[in-house]
């Protein structure tokens, strides 16, 4: 990890960078293969499952013998788990369904708002290095909470044409409609424009690589809504003098095993936490199974020592990280002045593995700075509002000349017109 000592403010731009990958050449090979799939269908999508997943597929759909197979494929454990982590989330994610209350603005005017489910969404879930099971319960429950009528799935087959049970399991448990076996560009072209098997969806959710990423951007501009911008995963800890090192250590490599371009950021005040800190990431690195990928992610990462708490938190709020970990004395204190970061988990003893696994929180959230104006995936993030409103003859006359005098002023006649002969 890079080690810096009392930067100057005007370096922080600079030390705060991500890293990044050039995708220049990727765009060009993505919008071809887009344009290819919203031509062709299903033939185009199984051409690129041969060509970038190896993978010759008869069919794209996950069979219900394949799904009612995998529940035999995982352990009582693993199942168990799955189901404890659904209940939190289920519960923490129905905690904020609510309607805001028809106000009165004036006698007789009368507004309101109602949530309405986006009725079809696509969910993403990346196969890659890893079964990412969890976050099909974290875009699949609140999909299923928020009312949405159709949902669907893709995810990358191994080179046998299947897809982890753990991951059909997760989707069986969480209401997932309809499965099917389609990674990368061609899942995300599959569900913008819809296929004869894959029904187009409203939105489309999920993490991805780069080349995901650049296909949600793409799909985004004209044919479907898209969650948010993401990039590689990120955390940034604060720690004081009083944080255990071993506990710091593990919550930066927790988040530098997910990939080569991922990032973990310490700042702290103590000089002694930051020394203590390098040893244990070192120890722990030398025995992860991921070691590769952690070793590359730590290279792109930093321990940033600053002179003081408003230091730390200024810090923390121009990087606007992904994942905060608080973990000092005064945990609460320091929380009540973020303004930008995608989730806090305050405390010596709340890891960011509670958040992506099973605490309630959902852990689709907005990286590579996006905090400053994103939030992370929600009940709401499911549903568009539409807003009603109400008037009586009576509210008419009250509100009707504020605007015929506006309407006139925009020189938009037909606009005053519409009042005028109500009026009359």
């Amino acid at each position: 990890m890079q080690y810096i000592q009392y930067p100057k403010k005007e370096e922080w731009g600079k030390i705060l960078t991500r890293p990044t990958l050039d995708n220049s050449s990727l765009l060009d090979l993505v919008r071809n293969v887009l344009n290819d799939i919203r031509t062709r269908g299903d033939e185009a999508v199984k051409e690129y499952e041969l060509k970038f997943d190896k993978v010759s597929l008869p069919s794209l759909q996950v069979t219900e013998e394949e799904i009612k197979e995998a529940e035999f494929l995982i352990s009582k454990e693993l199942k168990d788990a799955i189901v404890l982590a659904k209940g939190n989330i289920e519960k923490f994610h129905k905690a904020q369904d609510h309607e805001l209350p028809c106000i009165e603005t004036m006698p007789g005017v009368k507004c309101w708002q109602k949530a309405m489910p986006i009725e079809r969404v696509g969910l993403y879930i990346p196969g890659g290095t890893a079964p990412l099971f969890s976050t099909v319960l974290m875009l699949a429950i609140p999909a299923k909470i928020a009312g949405c009528k159709q949902i669907t799935l893709c995810t990358p087959p191994n080179k046998e044409g299947k897809v982890h049970p753990a991951v059909l399991f997760a989707a069986k448990t969480a209401g997932v409609d309809c499965i099917f076996k389609i990674g990368g560009v061609q899942a995300i072209g599959a569900m913008a424009y819809g296929t004869q098997s894959v029904p187009k969806a409203y939105k489309i959710f999920g993490p991805g690589n780069q080349y995901v990423t650049a296909a949600k951007q793409l799909v985004s501009l004209r044919d479907v809504a898209i969650d948010m911008p993401a990039g590689p995963s990120e955390v940034e800890v604060i720690a004081d003098e009083s944080a255990n090192p071993a506990f710091v250590a593990s919550d930066l490599l927790s988040q530098a095993e997910h990939g080569i371009d991922s990032q973990a950021i310490l700042i702290t005040t103590s000089e002694k936490l930051a020394g203590a800190t390098v040893i244990e990431v070192e120890k722990q690195l030398a025995v992860l199974p991921r070691k590769e990928i952690a070793e590359q992610s730590i290279k792109n990462s930093k321990i940033i020592l600053v002179k003081n708490i408003d230091e730390v938190v200024e810090m923390s709020n121009e990087y606007a990280p992904e994942h905060l970990i608080i973990s000092t004395k005064n945990y609460n204190e320091i929380a009540g002045r973020i303004t930008n970061a995608g989730s806090l988990f305050l405390g010596y003893y709340t890891p960011e593995s509670a958040g992506d696994y099973a605490s309630g929180t959902n852990h689709t959230l907005p990286t590579n700075g996006y905090a400053k104006a994103y939030n992370g995936v929600n009940l709401d993030s499911f549903r568009k509002k539409i807003t009603y409103q109400e008037i009586t003859q009576d509210g008419l006359k009250l509100i009707g000349g504020a605007i015929e005098i506006m309407a006139e002023n925009e020189q938009l006649f037909a606009h005053k017109n519409a009042v005028t002969l109500r009026l009359k």
